[in-house]
C-alpha cells in the first residue's frame, strides 16, 4: 500500500477540532513563488499549482522509468499548500489579496534530493511541455505554531484564525510572525469537485511563548 503521508502524520493533516499547539518538524517541498490575488490569471498561482504537480507526479512515477531514486518507496503525492504573506502586515489581510505574496508548495519524500528534484523540473517540462523552471527545492522547518482545521470557504477563515490566536494566548502563546515564519494552509479539499462549505483546509500559525521575545 503507498505510504500516505496525511494518514501517517495525522497531527499535520488532519487535526481534530478545535485549535492546537504543535512543533513542526523540517520538511521539504517543491515550491513555486509569486505575487497577487490567486483568483486572478494574472498573478500566474493557477499555472504554478500546475508545475508543482507535473514535478510531484514526475517524483511519483520515476518508480517505472529510467531515472532510479535511492531509498524510493510507494506513496501518495501529498495536497498542495500555501504560505502567504503580505508586506508590512501581521498575518494576512483578506481584503486586500491583489497584496499576497505566496509560496505554493507540496511536500517532497525525504528520499528525495536536491539532484533528483532538478532531474525532475528537467522531466517534467520535456513530458509537458511546460515551463517548469520557477520551481525550486524549498526547506521549511516551522517550529511551534498554533493550527486548525477551517470547515468553509476561504474567505471565512478570518473566524477561524481569531479561534486560534485566542487560544494561543490562554495557553501562554503569541504570534511570531517573520519574514520566514509565515500564514500556512494546507488544502485537503479540491475546490473544483467541492461546495465551498464543505471545504476543509488546515491553517497553522507560528507562536512563540508569550514575553520571550520583542513583538
Amino acid at each position: 500500500m503507498a505510504f500516505d503521508f496525511k494518514k501517517e502524520y495525522k497531527e499535520f493533516y488532519l487535526p481534530k477540532a478545535g485549535p492546537a499547539i504543535v512543533t513542526v518538524p523540517r520538511m521539504n517541498y517543491a515550491a513555486v513563488r509569486g505575487k497577487g490575488d490567486p483568483n486572478r490569471e494574472e498573478s500566474g498561482y493557477s499555472a504554478a499549482v500546475g508545475v508543482l504537480y507535473a514535478v510531484s507526479y514526475t517524483l511519483k512515477m520515476s518508480k517505472i522509468g529510467d531515472h532510479r531514486i535511492e531509498g524510493y518507496f510507494d506513496y501518495v503525492v501529498p495536497p498542495l499548500e500555501g504560505f502567504w504573506r503580505q508586506a508590512g502586515a501581521a498575518g494576512i489581510d483578506y481584503a486586500h489579496k491583489e497584496k499576497f505574496e505566496w509560496i505554493s508548495v507540496i511536500r517532497l519524500p525525504d528520499f528525495v534530493t536536491k539532484a533528483d528534484f532538478e532531474w525532475a523540473v528537467g522531466e517534467a517540462e520535456r513530458k509537458k511541455k511546460i515551463p517548469c523552471s520557477a520551481a525550486e527545492f524549498l526547506t521549511v522547518e516551522e517550529g511551534l505554531c498554533v493550527q486548525c482545521l477551517h470547515l468553509g470557504p476561504y474567505d471565512g477563515e478570518p473566524a477561524t484564525v481569531d479561534l486560534m490566536h485566542l487560544f494561543a494566548a490562554e495557553h501562554g502563546y503569541e504570534q511570531d510572525f517573520t519574514d520566514e515564519r509565515l500564514h500556512h494552509e494546507i488544502y485537503l479539499s479540491d475546490p473544483r469537485k467541492t461546495a465551498p462549505d464543505k471545504l476543509k483546509t488546515v491553517i497553522r500559525h507560528p507562536v512563540r511563548p508569550t514575553g520571550s521575545g520583542a513583538v
